[in-house]
């Protein structure tokens, strides 16, 4: 099968989120299993590509093609600077999606897929039933629209409509027209011919109203065409026993000893005690609202005054940035942050948790909580989207589950859960084997990629 992934991020070449993992790890994966793949994604200025030619190549042979724009992608930034958003998106992810059926031609590849992520990538089903409907090189291909965040969908005015270059008019409320402007996401979900989310828990929260954005109606009406696949993660990244920025490695054979060394290179970074056997709770992550910020800073005193520590990596809204500052000022001893996004950092932090804060909002799949399980730090987490498909309750009694899971979003049922994760941390033994099961957890994109291939079948079925 020839496969298409198209995103306007990709590890190794542009990251801001999980999205870029994805299609960073899907394309591999989809060829192991004897795939032909081609990647297009936008040649950003910190995109740090040294090849020369526009087509590099990722794991054994999948081609990697950049669409070039120096006015559109030359910037500093992905999607915006200084906390906003360009103002020409529309226009430059439009041109994107153009080039895309450009490059296809140039390359002589002629795909049965077009697999398309976010709102970005979003106007290419449009184009496939649209521009390209009697066009003989699209003629087989099909398209699966991936939706990674329904909370961003491209909503722009209706007067720039005309920018998007679709042939006759889809602007109506069975296309791209959403409250009088135009909405790139409810295009792509309404063409393309079937839509993925990144974890089944999150395919069937879009469709209510409560966590459907607005879009919840569009969506039930493609409900026999929605698949929920959760992400995997890559493993020879996430790797206790040979990561590169720890200072002490180790697998499920030493994880509580040198868990423990880890512990104390964190502490001293931040100048916190240095105390080997003292609860200590991280977060890695986008400082914002939907990853729980709000219910965290308020159970911090809780946790402190339980002697337990608390430390912090990510950057987002200047709110939280104030409220951890705060923190740490009121708990020198006890609250410590690197309020900067550092790669090396967060594994560091991983490594030295004995708990991982994951209270979200909601969410879509996330991966924070399967590297923390792969580092022995034991999730608390919201039941929500793909944190319910992949953390279950511990059970100490019958050596069952993997976290600890509240279902209601108040404060009090986080500091509930808060508090049941410190009765365990107490009794050494239920703690020593939560852990070491933790680390035996494996969420493979092997499995994922076979799901991938299942919903590509259907579609050119």
């Amino acid at each position: 099968m020839k496969i298409v992934i198209c995103a306007s991020e990709v590890v190794p070449f542009a990251k801001t989120g999980g999205l870029a993992d994805v299609c960073g790890a899907l394309p591999p994966a989809l060829e192991k299993l004897g795939h032909e793949v081609v990647i297009i994604t936008p040649r950003y200025k910190t995109s740090n590509i040294k090849a020369p030619t526009p087509i590099v190549h990722i794991g054994e042979n999948v081609r990697v093609c950049f669409v070039e724009h120096n006015h559109y992608f030359g910037r500093e930034g992905i999607y915006g600077e200084g906390g906003g958003e360009y103002q020409d998106n529309l226009e430059r992810f439009t041109h994107f999606c153009h080039e895309s059926f450009r490059i296809l031609k140039e390359i002589k590849f002629s795909p049965d897929i077009l697999h398309c992520h976010d709102w970005h990538t979003a106007l290419i089903p449009v184009l496939l039933k649209t521009n390209y409907h009697n066009d003989p090189f699209f003629k087989n291909a099909r398209s699966v629209l991936t939706i990674h965040n329904l909370a961003y969908q491209g909503v722009f005015p209706k007067n720039q409509y005309g920018k998007l270059g679709i042939d006759g008019n889809v602007f109506h409320t069975q296309g791209l027209e959403f409250y009088d402007q135009v909405n790139m996401l409810k295009g792509g979900i309404i063409y393309a011919d079937a839509i993925t989310t990144v974890s089944p828990q999150y395919a069937k929260e879009i469709q209510t109203y409560e966590l459907g954005c607005a879009l919840d109606g569009v969506l039930r009406n493609r409900s026999q065409d929605i698949y929920g696949i959760l992400n995997g993660l890559d493993y020879d990244v996430w790797n206790p026993v040979d990561d590169p920025f720890l200072d002490f490695s180790y697998g499920p054979a030493v994880v509580n000893e040198n868990k423990q060394q880890n512990k104390l290179v964190v502490q001293a970074a931040l100048d916190l005690p240095l105390k080997e056997n003292i609860p200590m709770f991280g977060f890695v992550g986008r400082l914002c609202i939907q990853k729980g910020l709000d219910i965290i800073m308020e159970a911090v005193d809780g946790i402190v005054a339980k002697d337990g520590q608390v430390v912090f990596t990510g950057v987002g809204d200047k709110k939280y940035h104030r409220m951890i500052e705060d923190a740490a000022q009121r708990h020198p001893r006890h609250v410590g942050k690197f309020l900067v996004f550092d790669e090396r950092i967060a594994h560091k932090i991983y490594a030295a948790s004995d708990f991982f804060l994951m209270p979200s909002l909601y969410e879509p799949c996330g991966l924070g909580q399967m590297i923390a399980l792969r580092y022995g730090a034991i999730p608390i987490v919201h039941k929500t989207g793909g944190l319910a498909d992949t953390i279950r309750l511990y059970d100490p009694i019958h050596k069952t589950g993997n976290g600890f899971v509240f279902t209601e979003y108040t404060r009090e049922a986080f500091i509930e859960a808060v508090e049941e994760s410190l009765k365990v941390y107490k009794q050494k033994a239920y703690m020593e084997d939560l852990r070491e099961q933790a680390l035996r957890y494996r969420f493979s994109w092997e499995k994922s990629a076979k799901e991938y291939m299942r919903v590509y079948q259907e579609c050119l079925s």
